[in-house]
């Protein structure tokens, strides 16, 4: 897979995998200014992309590292993407995804 791997976390929740951005992602973006999510019920294929943000120095699509349905999407993105930048990781998650 490419070097977006390094930008992106993956935890087992109890329902599937939860996928964040790393400390490392956000220094390489920059600040992040606005994120395309999947919505939850959006089918996600490994490999494919699974969403998009637009940061101060760079445009990145990121891959989906699983295959399954998205059952949930981080809510404190609906405001704003300040989750993202902030020093907390576990807090820059991105959606969580039932593996099939």
């Amino acid at each position: 897979m490419s070097e977006m791997v390094k930008y992106f976390w993956t935890k087992a929740t109890a329902d599937g995998t939860r996928i964040g951005l790393t400390t490392e992602g956000q220094d390489e973006l920059g600040t992040i200014k606005f994120a395309k999510l999947p919505a939850v019920g959006d089918q996600v294929k490994k490999g494919d992309n699974l969403l998009n943000v637009e940061a101060d120095k760079a445009v990145s699509d990121i891959p989906s590292p699983v295959t399954g349905k998205v059952t949930a999407v981080n809510p404190a993105l609906a405001d704003s993407f300040d989750a993202l930048n902030g020093s907390d990781a576990d807090a820059a998650w991105f959606v969580d995804v039932q593996e099939y």
